[in-house]
């Protein structure tokens, strides 16, 4: 997807503490609990918690985007982050050009936003600390309802929104790639792993195997993140054994998405 190559000199990346800081610029973006360089603060309610920052004393949620001159919350919205990122660091990206949120489809990748940030992206999350039967069986039939819609779209489709991946693929993408090794065990959505899906699957090798995707995929990270991180859903602390189908060898299988594009594109020309 986006390439910043040019930003890795500036990066630095602490996966023991989980956060990420862009120094030389004004830019930290905090992920989850570990200590902060910046503010000498172990977790993020800390941060919040600074006055310069407002005082705030409720729940502390990730991501922050913090401004490091200014020493405040420049945005703690995920989706504003993800825009900020799209297009915000242009001075500074090897790839200035690539849009993932062009002007034509923002209207379309809103439409996907507001059906899959509810059900699919906070889904998983509201079956997993759902307090109630209740709560656990609405969320969770809501959640495989949108994957059997989303399913189906891809069935033609080879993105969200076409030929074109986009934010709104972006945002998808970071659900299922944990889905089969976190959700469907740990937040018990059981129903079906993502690797039953033939479509998603698919859809999701074809954006794993992208140039520079792969590498962001820290399955440790993300395993480690969750079953040792999560005392409540998982008090002991214990890590399972990764699923079969979350493994590189698996990810890295042809997905043969890229013949819907070419097909769409044929379609196209003819009735021109």
């Amino acid at each position: 997807m986006r390439s910043l190559s040019q930003l890795l000199d500036r990066v630095k990346m602490d996966h023991g503490n989980s956060k990420i800081v862009l120094s030389q610029t004004r830019i930290g973006i905090f992920l989850s609990r570990g200590k902060d360089n910046a503010n000498g603060c172990r977790n993020l309610k800390g941060v919040y918690g600074l006055k310069r920052s407002g005082g705030y004393s409720g729940r502390a949620t990730v991501p922050m985007l913090w401004d490091v001159e200014k020493k405040e919350v420049g945005c703690n919205e995920s989706y504003d982050i993800i825009e900020f990122f799209n297009s915000g660091l242009n001075g500074l990206a090897r790839n200035p050009g690539l849009d993932l949120s062009p002007k034509e489809l923002k209207g379309k990748i809103g439409e996907w936003n507001g059906v899959i940030y509810p059900n699919i992206n906070n889904g998983v999350y509201r079956c997993g600390f759902a307090q109630s039967q209740d709560a656990y069986d609405s969320a969770v039939n809501g959640l495989f309802t949108t994957l059997e819609v989303v399913e189906d779209h891809l069935t033609t489709s080879r993105y969200l929104c076409g030929d074109t991946l986009t934010l709104a693929d972006v945002c998808l993408f970071t659900t299922l790639i944990r889905f089969d090794a976190v959700y469907n065990v740990l937040f018990k959505c059981t129903k079906k792993k993502l690797i039953e899906y033939p479509n998603l699957h698919g859809y999701l090798r074809d954006i794993y195997q992208m140039p520079k995707v792969a590498e962001t995929c820290n399955f440790s990270a993300i395993m480690d993140g969750y079953y040792k991180v999560l005392f409540p859903l998982n008090p002991g602390s214990i890590c399972p054994v990764m699923p079969s189908g979350c493994e590189h060898e698996v990810l890295n299988t042809p997905h043969n998405r890229e013949s819907l594009s070419l097909v769409n594109k044929t379609m196209h020309v003819s009735v021109a």
